[in-house]
């Protein structure tokens, strides 16, 4: 389908060059076409994720073919479907997973990556989902194989990542375990259902999950650094250990006969780099598992702000400051 009845031009968010926020400027760009296998959407809203805000930083370039925009997750409506599509019309609201290009008016999606909106959910909410959960699932549940009556523990609880983390974990039956600092961001792990807090700042959490469990079953981590000997200290045998970003750097000096003398895994990967197929299989594992647990309510999205797109800049500060606490969103049509 054409895009003759569209405008020629969007509103977008573009790098002016690697850096900090400040390096997020307004710009116009055509309206991009939907390729065969694609959607075109019109956004109404974005989410802010950890990798847009090292892609800002010149770390994280984009796969080839796709739009060098940020933006991997968005809502919206289709306006136009491309050739080879049978799933999606025009007029359906939807939201997606995308290797890039959500900081704008349009963005044109691989149509195999698209969900539909879980019954009773606003666009907003719908936009605040794609990222963390193709991540959290296919990392922790489809690779980790957490499963009922393990014994799970998440770093940074209060993010995107970790809201995502202790819901899921808690609706399949593991015991939860949420590290994050202060003690208002533990309470928001206590809130969505982590059994146990840990404040990092004033308790070792390699002794207390030790103390309390003989340590964990499943790690997900996204602060590196130290964490990275701790984490395999914290391991129960035969644990499992996710990394998903590198906050405090990823070069370490560490002793890996523990891994050795207890069989983990030690595993990490993005999603970007995944290929369609794959993260088509995730998206299917999505719809068949976790969609029904949104419909029943034992899974809620975790939105802490909204920003307008314009604000794009202040928004990625803001989630810099790792104050907030679940998602951070840029509303670009709204609805």
């Amino acid at each position: 389908m054409s895009n003759a009845s569209l405008p020629a031009e969007m509103n977008v968010i573009e790098i002016s060059e690697p850096g900090g926020p400040e390096a997020l400027v307004p710009g116009t760009r055509p309206v991009p076409e939907a390729a065969p296998g694609e959607v075109l959407v019109k956004v109404a809203y974005a989410g802010v994720n950890g990798p847009d805000l090292v892609q800002r930083r010149g770390h994280y370039p984009p796969p080839k073919g796709a739009s060098d925009l940020l933006g991997l997750e968005i809502s919206g409506e289709v306006v136009a479907v491309g050739a080879g599509v049978g799933n999606w019309k025009v007029g359906d609201r939807l939201c997606a997973l995308t290797n890039g290009g959500g900081y704008a008016d349009y963005c044109a999606v691989d149509a195999r990556h698209c969900l539909p909106l879980p019954h009773g959910f606003s666009l907003l909410e719908a936009a605040s989902v794609p990222e963390t959960y193709f991540t959290v699932w296919s990392n922790v549940f489809m690779g980790a194989k957490l499963s009922r009556g393990e014994v799970f523990l998440v770093h940074g609880g209060a993010g995107g990542l970790g809201t995502t983390s202790i819901q899921l974990a808690k609706a399949i039956g593991a015991t939860v375990v949420a590290v994050d600092s202060p003690a208002e961001r533990c309470a928001v792990c206590k809130d969505l259902g982590a059994d146990l807090t840990i404040d990092f700042r004033t308790d070792d959490f390699v002794e207390t999950v030790r103390g309390e469990y003989r340590g964990a079953d499943v790690i997900l981590d996204i602060i590196g650094g130290p964490n990275i000997a701790k984490n395999i200290k914290a391991s129960k045998p035969d644990g499992r250990i996710v990394q998903l970003a590198f906050n405090a750097g990823s070069k370490v000096e560490i002793d890996l006969m523990p891994v050795m003398l207890k069989r983990l895994t030690y595993t990490g990967s993005t999603l970007r780099s995944r290929t369609p197929e794959n993260k088509a299989e995730i998206r299917d594992s999505l719809a068949l598992n976790v969609w029904p647990m949104f419909e029943d309510g034992k899974l809620k999205p975790v939105v802490n702000r909204t920003f307008p797109l314009a604000e794009a800049a202040a928004a990625q500060a803001f989630m810099e400051s790792a104050g907030h606490i679940g998602k951070i969103m840029l509303e670009v049509g709204g609805g």
